[in-house]
C-alpha cells in the first residue's frame, strides 16, 4: 500500500500537476464546451438575447404610424418561401403570428426568438377587412 501510495505522489509531483489545478482546468474545458449549444437549435446568437423582454402573441397590436420593435419567443409551425425570404407561422400558447425573415434554415418545431418590427398589411375584400399583423424581422 504504502508503494502505491510513494507512485501517486511522485507521478503528480514529476509531472507538476497539483490535483486541485488539474480539476479546476476540466472545470474550465466543461464549461467551454457547453458555450457552443445556441447553433444546434437553428438560432442565430445575434437574435438570441438573455434579458430581453419577450412580448406575448397575444399582446401584439397594430399601431398607426408607429413602427414598435419586439422580441417574441415560441416554435415554428409552419414555413412558406417567399421571394428571397422566408415566412415562418410562430406559437408562443398566447397565440400565433407571422415572421417575415432572411433566415431559411429553421424547421416546423424548432424554438426560435426573433426581434423585429410590428406590422400591419390590409386586405380589404368585399367591403371587408381581413388584415394581418405580422413581425419583419431586423
Amino acid at each position: 500500500m504504502q508503494k502505491a501510495k510513494n507512485f501517486y505522489l511522485l507521478f503528480w509531483d514529476r509531472h507538476r500537476i497539483i490535483p486541485y489545478r488539474l480539476g479546476f482546468t476540466l472545470f474550465v474545458i466543461a464549461g467551454l464546451c457547453s458555450c457552443g449549444s445556441l447553433n444546434v437549435l437553428g438560432l442565430k446568437a445575434s437574435n438570441f438575447s438573455f434579458g430581453s423582454n419577450v412580448t406575448p402573441i397575444r399582446e401584439i397590436k397594430p399601431q398607426q404610424n408607429k413602427q414598435t420593435t419586439v422580441y417574441i419567443q415560441g416554435k415554428v409551425e409552419k414555413r412558406v418561401p417567399l421571394i428571397k425570404r422566408w415566412a415562418y407561422q410562430i406559437n408562443d400558447t398566447t397565440g400565433k403570428i407571422w415572421v417575415v425573415t432572411n433566415q431559411s434554415n429553421l424547421q416546423q418545431g424548432a424554438e426560435v426568438v426573433f426581434k423585429g418590427k410590428v406590422r400591419y398589411q390590409s386586405i380589404s375584400l368585399a367591403n371587408q377587412e381581413f388584415g394581418e399583423v405580422y413581425i419583419e424581422e431586423e
